[in-house]
Parts: C-alpha cells; structure tokens; sequence
C-alpha cells in the first residue's frame, strides 16, 4: 500500500513538473502572457520565476518601442545585462543629442559594428562642420573686407562730390569776401534777364563802390582793406531780399541785382545797403571805422518798357554812369540813371 502511493505521489510530481516546465515555457514564447494559476500557483520557484519573467517581458516590451526608460524590478544575471544595455542606449541617446547640437567630440564604445559606424559618421560631420565653419571664417573676412572696401569708395565718392562742390563753389566765388566772382555774376545775371524778359517783368541793376578805399587801405593797411571788404559782403548778404544777388566786380567795387523791382523798388533797396554800410562800422583791432559806399542803379524793362533795355551790358554801363554821377556829387549817394545823364570813360 506504501509503495502505491509513493508511486502515486511520484507521478503526481512529474505531472506538475511537466505543467510547471510548459508554463516556464508559455513565459519565453507566447505573445499573450499566461496566467498562474491552480497548483502551479502554490509552487514558490514558479511564482518567483513567473514575476521575474513577467518583469523581463514588460521591459523588453518598452524597448522594442523605443522607451528606454522603463526601470527593472528584478535581479538577476539577465536583468543585470538589461540594465547595463539600457544605460549605455540611454548614454548612447544623449550622445546623439549632444552630436545634434554641433558637439562633434561624442565617442560610442560599445555595441560593435555600430558603434564603429556612429562613430566614422560624427567624425565626418566634425570634418565637414569644421570645413563649413572654415569657409563660414573665410566669406565673413571677405564680407568685412567688400564692407570695408564699399565704405572705402563711398568716402572716397564722397570727398570727390565734397571736393567737386569745393572746386565749383571757389570757381564761382571770390576767395576773398564769398561774393560771386563777375564771370559768375554775370552768368547768373543773363540768365535771370532772359528769364525777365520771357515774362516781361522789371529788375534793376547797382554798380557800388567803396568811398575813399585808397585812403583807408594807406591809413590802416591792406589787412584792414581786406576785413572791410568781407564786412560789406556780409552786410549786404543780410540785406538783399531771397532772390537778389551780389558779385565783386572788382577791386572795392561791387555789383548787385534786384530781381522784380521798379524803380522806386530798386531805388529803395540800394538806399538801405548805403544806410546800413554807414550805420556799421569795420570793427578792427584799433577800433570801429565807419566808412560808406556810393551807389549807380540802372532798370532793365522800366517804366518805359523797352524790351532793349534788356541787354546786361547796357545795363551796367548806365549804371556806371549814375555810379560816377554819386561819386561826382559828394560820394555816399545812391543815384538812378537817367537819359540826360552824359556818358563816361570812368566812374571815377
């Protein structure tokens, strides 16, 4: 009766055995994970076996859709070596994010032919990245250089236009007192005068000579002489209306054009030039010095209308000659020309 049982409770055994060993078998290769349960449940191995297997799967499992994060509770030789592989793709992962930031220095040495392969591709973009940002190097200097060169030229065209206008401004003007020199004046005027005569408009003419300059050049010397010139000009620069204009004709004598002026106009124009050259003194270094200027006015187009009277030359010769008449009578005179005034070789 013994032996039956204990024959019995052997095959027992190997039943369960064989049930145990087709579970530990359903663990590794089915895809839906059996469950534990009946005897085999009250078999400790098995249950311990079926936790850590389960545990195994579930991070296999996060693996194979690329989650590396999953942590294993188990111990044991096999998880050991899954733990060791999930740190090194987890170091692996942060390497591949550091290469995609431009650190071209990441090495992985581990996971064979893989690793030798990630590691010849960053050192290529290293070589590549170095050789960009060589030529990166390059065409920024060459672009400062063009820069450089760009703001060379424009300050060269720039002090070519500043010089051209130089040049022009000293050719039209006296380098002395600022005044348009004649030929400028005198260019300046036929333009104006053809422009008047196109629209039958009045202007006149003044021939202006300083008073007694000689003298005052003997008294208190060229320097002086020069100083009082520049005094006039700017004097009568303040005076003229906008669209009058002022020439040196030469020497102390200057020229002057009232644009849209009868004769009254012009008349009173050229009187207050005189009145404010009288009231002004030359300031020199020894003290104010009055002195005063003598004024010929000649009209183009007056009140008689006479489309000759346009001509620039005649204008200024009828000037002259009521400039000489102001110098004959006392010096310090505006005077107007007239028809019955006689012609002059010099103003005097």
């Amino acid at each position: 009766m013994g032996s039956y049982r204990k024959a019995q409770n052997t095959i027992i055994m190997e039943g369960q055995e064989y049930l145990a060993l087709d579970h530990i078998k359903k663990l590794l290769h089915d895809e839906d994970f059996p469950r534990l349960e009946g005897d085999l449940a009250k078999i400790p191995q098995l249950r311990t076996i079926h936790k850590e297997v389960k545990a195994i799967r579930a991070f296999l499992s996060s693996f194979s859709l690329g989650d590396f994060s999953q942590p294993i509770t188990v111990r044991g030789i096999i998880p050991g070596y899954l733990k060791t592989l999930q740190s090194r793709l987890l170091r692996m992962l942060q390497q591949i994010r550091m290469v995609e930031q431009g650190d071209f220095s990441q090495q992985i040495q581990f996971m064979g032919e893989f690793f030798v392969a990630f590691n010849d591709k960053v050192s290529q973009l290293d070589s590549t990245f170095k050789k960009l940002k060589a030529k990166e190097t390059a065409l920024t200097a060459l672009a400062d250089s063009l820069r450089n060169e760009v703001n060379s030229r424009n300050s060269a065209v720039e002090a070519l236009r500043e010089s051209e206008s130089q040049l022009k401004y000293l050719a039209s003007h006296d380098p002395l007192t600022g005044a348009l020199n004649r030929r400028s004046f005198m260019d300046r005027a036929a333009i104006e005068l053809a422009d008047a005569m196109k629209h039958n408009r009045s202007c006149g003419i003044a021939m202006m000579d300083i008073d007694l300059f000689k003298h005052f050049n003997d008294t208190y010397g060229h320097q002086a002489g020069d100083d009082a010139l520049r005094h006039i000009v700017t004097l009568i620069s303040s005076i003229l209306r906008k669209n009058d204009f002022l020439g040196r004709y030469g020497g102390e004598e200057f020229i002057l054009y009232f644009s849209q002026v009868d004769r009254a106009a012009c008349i009173a124009v050229a009187e207050r030039v005189r009145k404010a050259i009288v009231q002004e003194p030359v300031r020199l270094k020894s003290g104010p010095v009055s002195i005063s200027a003598s004024f010929g006015v000649a009209m183009f187009q007056d009140d008689e209308g006479s489309v000759e009277r346009y001509d620039l030359e005649t204008g200024i010769h009828h000037a002259d000659i009521a400039l000489y008449q102001a110098k004959k009578g006392g010096r310090n005179k505006v005077v107007c020309f007239s028809k019955e005034m006689k012609p002059v070789s010099n103003s005097g």
